[in-house]
């Protein structure tokens, strides 16, 4: 990563110096929190079960950074800062791999996963799918199928059961939504604390590596649903992080989102290499087939009102984003679920577009439900339910 990239917006690969990367013999901590007046690595689980304290050092401007000899992968830690107003809270990692499961909040230095891929053929003839039949299976990993008990099965158990099921019933595509690790099992995935670490709820980092690279042995391609508009507001995650609004706007006005949670500051250059890296994470390291982005007509207008007028911060941060992830992907396909009408969704940024390949169907899928919730009666005076997205369909690459 450099460095100035960083601070100007640039970056795409932040996480190969923010976060915890275990080397033989410890592990190397490196976190921004440029307004703290103190941080330290608070560790547990190390070979005598006890906790540890390493202070961290200040070395970039913003940026802590600490050695922990003898901490290994596995190790469980959270930064213990000591903010701008005095408060000293202990935040799990903004760029850790690995999470505990909740309630608890703390991180676990992990590292890259260590499955064995097998999709080099998969990942070669991987396209976009524009001339090619879709069809997507959307699914929420924890609720597709339970056990017996009523506990959801693992990444490992799903890997023996999903693809399978997904090619019996012609489908191309899976879509999961949110595996970023979230507090709150209400929210689905939607609010997010862990953006770098899947959650620990059906398994490791390792584990979800085995779906992916079994759905890519069925031909199946897998779609991971990203949420760059907003985060939760638990005390251990990203808010208040250095004791100031680092990573939300200052002013509730702009900075509370309609369902309570905080909204990014997309004007800073930092935020921007944050989610950046984080999208391309989730391409990078686990062979993601594409990105579906939550709640882009957020992003297109503040607090997604037109009325509020547009948000010149955060569509040049979409621009830069989706440019970036398109040069460095170009095979994954990038997805907008965006109600709006802004024009160009799906134009190339070089022509004047956010550089989406896709944009999701909102207004079919919603017409098409409702016109199905009616009864055959009242079907034939709402036909047009079915034909309305005739209207609009050629504006966009609809999906």
């Amino acid at each position: 990563m450099n460095i100035q990239g960083f601070y100007t917006g640039r970056e795409f690969d932040a996480d190969t110096f923010f976060g915890a990367h275990p080397y033989e013999g410890g592990t190397h901590f490196a976190v921004w929190a440029p307004s703290a007046r103190d941080v330290k690595v608070i560790t547990s689980g190390l070979s005598d079960g006890s906790w540890a304290e390493w202070q961290m050092h200040r070395s970039y401007s913003g940026c802590w950074e600490a050695d922990a000899a003898g901490v290994t992968r596995g190790t469980c830690y959270q930064y213990r800062v000591c903010g701008a107003d005095g408060s000293v809270v202990d935040h799990c990692d903004p760029y850790g791999t690995a999470m505990t499961l909740r309630p608890d909040g703390r991180s676990i230095v992990w590292g890259a996963p260590t499955c064995q891929w097998t999709d080099s053929a998969w990942m070669a003839k991987r396209s976009k799918n524009f001339d090619a039949p879709l069809n997507i299976y959307e699914a929420q990993a924890g609720s597709w199928r339970c056990k017996e008990d009523g506990t959801p099965y693992t990444y490992s158990e799903l890997a023996k059961q999903l693809p399978a099921y997904l090619k019996e019933n012609g489908y191309t595509h899976l879509e999961l939504m949110p595996l970023s690790e979230y507090p709150f099992d209400g929210s689905w995935g939607y609010q997010t604390t862990g953006f770098f670490a899947p959650t620990s709820r059906y398994g490791t980092p390792d584990e979800l590596c085995t779906l992916i690279d079994a759905c890519h042995a069925a031909d199946i391609g897998v779609i991971f649903d990203f949420v760059p508009v907003h985060f939760a507001v638990d005390e251990y995650g990203l808010k208040r992080f250095d004791g100031t609004a680092l990573y939300e706007y200052p002013a509730a006005a702009v900075g509370e989102s309609e369902w309570g949670s905080c909204n990014f500051m997309h004007s800073r250059g930092e935020i921007r290499c944050f989610l950046q890296s984080a999208a391309d994470y989730w391409l990078r390291t686990f062979h993601a087939d594409g990105l579906r982005m939550d709640a882009v007509s957020r992003l297109i207008y503040w607090q997604g009102d037109p009325a509020r007028g547009v948000n010149g911060s955060t569509l040049e941060f979409l621009k830069n984003m989706n440019q970036g992830l398109q040069q460095r992907h170009p095979t994954a396909m990038l997805i907008a679920e965006d109600s709006t009408n802004f024009e160009k969704v799906t134009a190339p940024v070089e022509y004047g577009g956010l550089g989406f390949d896709y944009k999701w169907d909102l207004g079919w899928m919603n017409d098409t439900l409702d016109y199905f919730k009616k009864t055959p009666e009242e079907r034939k005076s709402n036909l047009g339910k079915l034909t309305f997205s005739m209207m609009y369909f050629w504006r966009e690459h609809y999906i």
